[in-house]
C-alpha cells in the first residue's frame, strides 16, 4: 500500500516533465520557425524532399516518415510503443501551430540569429524534459536512443549524425538547406547531449526529495514532534 502512495506522486512528476517537456520543445522549434531565410530544420528538409518528389504534402511526409520509425524502433526493442510516443506525434504539431500563432517575426538581423540559437537550444531542452521520465519518446527520439544503445555512442554523436543524415537526404531530393539547417545539424545533437543528462538528475533528485518527505510525515509521532513539550 505504501508502494503505491509513493508511486502516484512520482508518476505524476513524470508526466508532467513529460508535458512541460512536450510544450517546450513546440515553443523552441516554433522560435527556429519565426526566423525566415535561415533554412527549417533537417527532419522538415527530408520532409519537404519527399513532398517535391512523390508529392502528398509536408505534414503527410512527417507523420509517414515517424510511423516508419516507430515500427523500426518497436521491432528493433520488441515492445510496443508507448502511450507518450502517440501523445509525442499528436501534441508537439499542437504546441507548434500555438506558437507559431503567439510568437511574432523578429525583424532585425542580429536579432533573428540570436531567436534561432535561442530556439535551437530551448528545443534541445525540451527533447532532455521530454525523454528524461521514460514516457515514450518521439519516433526520431526513439531512434536517436535506439543508435545510442546498439552502437554505444554518445547521444551528441548520434544526434548530430542523424541531422546531418537526414539534411543531405533531403537536399538531395529537392529539399531546402539554410545556414540555420546547417546550424541545428552540427549543434543540436551537443545541446541534447548536455540536456539530457541534467534533466534526468533533475528529475531523479526531485523524485528522491518527495520520498524523503513521504518519509518524514508517514514516521511515527513523538511527544514533542511539534511543540517540543514532552
Amino acid at each position: 500500500m505504501r508502494n503505491d502512495r509513493l508511486n502516484r506522486p512520482v508518476t505524476g512528476l513524470r508526466w508532467s516533465f513529460f508535458i512541460v517537456g512536450l510544450a517546450v520543445l513546440g515553443f523552441g522549434i516554433s522560435l527556429t520557425m519565426q526566423v525566415k531565410g535561415f533554412g527549417i530544420g533537417p527532419w522538415d528538409v527530408f520532409h519537404y524532399g519527399l513532398y517535391k518528389q512523390f508529392g502528398l504534402t509536408v505534414g503527410t511526409w512527417s507523420i509517414v516518415a515517424g510511423i516508419v520509425i516507430v515500427l523500426i524502433s518497436s521491432l528493433t526493442l520488441k515492445r510496443i510503443p508507448q502511450i507518450g510516443t502517440i501523445l509525442n506525434m499528436v501534441l508537439i504539431g499542437v504546441f507548434i501551430d500555438f506558437f507559431n500563432w503567439l510568437l511574432p517575426e523578429p525583424e532585425w538581423f542580429l536579432s533573428k540569429i540570436a531567436v534561432f540559437v535561442l530556439g535551437t537550444l530551448i528545443t534541445a531542452l525540451g527533447i532532455g524534459l521530454y525523454v528524461a521520465p521514460d514516457m515514450g519518446a518521439g519516433p526520431r527520439d526513439s531512434l536517436m536512443l535506439v543508435l545510442t544503445d546498439w552502437l554505444q555512442w554518445k547521444v551528441s554523436t548520434v544526434r548530430n549524425g542523424i541531422e546531418i543524415t537526414v539534411a543531405l537526404a533531403g537536399w538531395l531530393l529537392g529539399g531546402p538547406v539554410g545556414l540555420g539547417t546547417i546550424f541545428i545539424a552540427l549543434f543540436l545533437g551537443t545541446f541534447v547531449g548536455y540536456s539530457l543528462p541534467l534533466t534526468k538528475q533533475l528529475l531523479n533528485f526531485l523524485i528522491r526529495k518527495g520520498e524523503g518527505y513521504e518519509d518524514f510525515y508517514k514516521g511515527s509521532l513523538r511527544p514533542d514532534h511539534y511543540d517540543r513539550i514532552s
